[in-house]
């Protein structure tokens, strides 16, 4: 069974290629999308516990993909890859829902690390989404 599953989203499809193959080399189970439009069809019919998105990308570029990925499924936790970040992008991006802002080229340790804690936060929101439907159902009963 695979550690974790991973979006990778990046224009540049030979880095997206390379990141996929070096992360499921870690037993991590990996979808790539080369456009915010590819990501948010992947996101919308599947579960990551993570997704690391480009910020530079032509189109949807990395902010807007963030938005409409986070308003699909607000729970998808997010790490932007840029090498060319400003200070308010990084602020917008983080006001936005976004779990980190890493500059490229990323180590991979630093992306690993990241991944598991984006799956920690994901299985904290759930825990958390059960824990509020059980108090619901239990305060509807009447327990």
């Amino acid at each position: 069974m695979n550690k974790y599953k991973v979006l990778v989203i990046d224009d540049e499809e030979e880095f997206t290629t390379a990141l996929a193959e070096r992360l499921e080399t870690r037993g991590m189970a990996v979808e790539t999308a080369l456009s915010g439009e590819q990501a948010l069809e992947k996101a919308v019919d599947h579960e990551f516990d993570a997704v690391l998105l480009d910020l530079a990308m032509p189109g949807w570029n990395g902010i807007e993909t963030l938005k409409r990925l986070k308003k699909a499924k607000p729970d998808l936790q997010i790490i932007l890859l840029t090498g060319r970040a400003t200070v308010g992008e990084g602020v917008e991006a983080m006001k936005l829902g976004a779990l980190d802002l890493v500059e490229k080229p990323a180590k991979l340790q630093d992306l690993l690390e990241k991944i598991e804690e984006a799956s920690a936060q994901k299985t904290l929101l759930f825990e958390e989404r059960v824990a509020q439907d059980l108090d619901e159902i239990m305060r509807k009963k009447g327990w």
